[in-house]
């Protein structure tokens, strides 16, 4: 029996925008692809699926598309397109998807969709890293606890973007439990220059480290950042200096220099 059909209808059960949780979308999107790149080993750690518009255009050409009536298929959809557009460009590797928390009204339904696309894709879940952006803030902390228990109990990882942006602290820690930390660019800039911000990114990597969390430093665009950031110790980084988003393919890393 696959992973989709252990959820039962009783878990599946939820309340949708308005009764249009169903009503099909009427425009259409691509992916774009960046990856995290260990800088240590020279491997790609994992792909970020990134969604565009038909002719690249960016993110913010979708997602002002998305409202309550939509988000629900949106976010199922864009699952699905993410995971066939990886395998389409032959990648084999780790697959990370950007989620909205707002649309999932019980984890175990919205999985349900993923979940099949997985059998159908004959790809393991432990494959996928669902990212979870602070910018869409949830008061309902029991809610993101029971999505981010239920998706790691299927083996999906989970990761927290734009770490430090908004609101999050170290409650997010205690509370759950990521596997992966995604620090925001702002810790980034001009990090060559700024002891306080090489001070937290070295206590970031010491707590990741003691948490078992693999941390991932977003942003990187300058030979000065890199320099600094490998300095200090971080493996995994994700930035226009090592490689652009690339529409439908998968773009290689480029490491300015060996570390």
């Amino acid at each position: 029996m696959g992973q989709s059909q252990l959820i039962s209808d009783r878990q599946s059960r939820f309340v949708c925008f308005g009764g249009k949780c169903d009503k099909p979308l009427d425009f259409s999107f691509l992916f774009a692809f960046q990856p995290i790149v260990n800088i240590k080993t020279g491997m790609i750690y994992a792909q970020e699926a990134l969604v565009r518009g038909l002719k690249g255009e960016g993110a913010g050409s979708i997602l002002s598309k998305v409202n309550d009536s939509n988000r629900y298929i949106f976010d199922q959809t864009a699952r699905e397109k993410a995971l066939q557009s990886a395998l389409s460009c032959h990648w084999d590797g780790l697959i990370s998807i950007n989620f909205m928390p707002n649309a999932v009204f019980s984890p175990a339904h919205c999985l349900r969709r993923t979940l099949a696309t997985c059998e159908k894709l004959n790809l393991n879940p432990s494959r996928i890293i669902f990212e979870w952006s602070e910018k869409e803030y949830i008061n309902d902390a029991h809610h993101i606890e029971n999505i981010i228990s239920t998706y790691q109990h299927l083996d999906f990882k989970i990761a927290f973007d734009d770490f430090g942006r908004a609101h999050s602290n170290l409650n997010l820690l205690t509370r759950y439990h990521p596997n992966i930390i995604k620090l925001d660019r702002h810790y980034v800039i001009n990090i060559e220059k700024d002891k306080h911000r090489q001070a937290i990114v070295k206590a970031m990597i010491s707590l990741c480290r003691d948490l078992n969390i693999d941390f991932v430093v977003e942003g990187v665009e300058t030979i000065a950042e890199f320099d600094m950031l490998s300095d200090i110790g971080v493996e995994l980084m994700q930035g226009f200096l090592l490689a652009r988003p690339a529409l439908m393919d998968m773009p290689k890393a480029t490491i300015p220099y060996v570390i």
